[in-house]
């Protein structure tokens, strides 16, 4: 299967009740493979057939669903995210709408701060109610940068973290690894972040790690060396992430709290 956000999960899970062996595959692979094929047509049939041959030929990972603690956690965590942004749109229509109906979308943004606040508990509840997710809680939160929100989202995507052999792969999952561009003499582009990962968790990192740079000793040297050497903003923010996931999967995978010594060699 193509992984589809969260549409093909009730599938993926009936198949794998089922006894069926199921691979789940990022669709950026599916469509390499299909232009290295040279394919033009496109349609339903077509796709499955590109599928099956993809899956023979390269043999992709099987596919386990999440624990259940974990699922629910995460769309708890998704939900809470949908009612921010909610929010914002409302405020942003508030400075610019007619006096009749202000009234009514102050008070829609009222329902929604209760609701915000209602789902901030509930994931509080969630992670406190749950031993192994309350003591990596705690872990996550001794990292300077880590605040609540950015803990619950790191534990709904990530709590297992003994499913990456290192912290390269996490960064690579997260798609925060770099994406190098060049070839011989005649390109020599300007590297990237490579974004093949979940970009929800991406955007969620990211005001994480501006604060890190001002807040966390391992990440204020980091902006100072990139500084000194002229690079931008965008780029050393980039470097934080990949530096605070990198201090992330120390944590859990050592199970023990930040430490500002070994964080400078994570």
């Amino acid at each position: 299967m193509e992984a589809t956000n969260v549409y093909g999960n009730a599938l993926a899970e009936y198949l794998y009740d089922q006894n069926h062996k199921v691979s789940v595959v990022n669709p950026a692979r599916i469509k390499g493979f299909a232009q290295s094929e040279m394919l033009r047509t496109k349609n339903d049939k077509q796709d499955a057939a590109l599928i099956a041959r993809f899956c023979e030929s390269l043999s992709p990972d099987l596919w386990q669903p999440e624990l259940l603690n974990i699922r629910q956690l995460k769309a708890m965590v998704r939900r809470l995210d949908m009612l921010i942004e909610m929010k914002q749109q409302e405020v942003n229509r508030l400075d610019v709408s007619d006096e009749v109906v202000q009234s009514d979308i102050r008070q829609h943004i009222e329902e929604l701060d209760k609701r915000i606040k209602k789902i901030r508990n509930e994931i509080e509840e969630h992670i406190d109610h749950d031993s192994e997710l309350k003591s990596k809680k705690e872990l996550l939160l001794s990292i300077p940068g880590i605040g609540e929100k950015t803990m619950a989202t790191v534990l709904s995507y990530f709590s297992s973290i003994h499913h990456f052999d290192s912290a390269k792969k996490l960064a690579s999952f997260c798609g925060v690894a770099p994406r190098e561009r060049q070839s011989g003499t005649s390109v020599n582009g300007r590297g990237t972040m490579s974004k093949i990962g979940s970009a929800h968790l991406r955007k969620s990192l990211f005001l994480p790690a501006m604060v890190a740079l001002k807040y966390n000793p391992a990440l204020r040297g980091l902006k100072e060396r990139l500084s000194d050497k002229g690079k931008p903003k965008m780029v050393i923010i980039g470097a934080a992430m990949r530096k605070l996931i990198h201090i992330i999967y120390g944590v859990l995978k050592s199970n023990l709290p930040f430490d500002e010594n070994k964080a400078f060699n994570a």
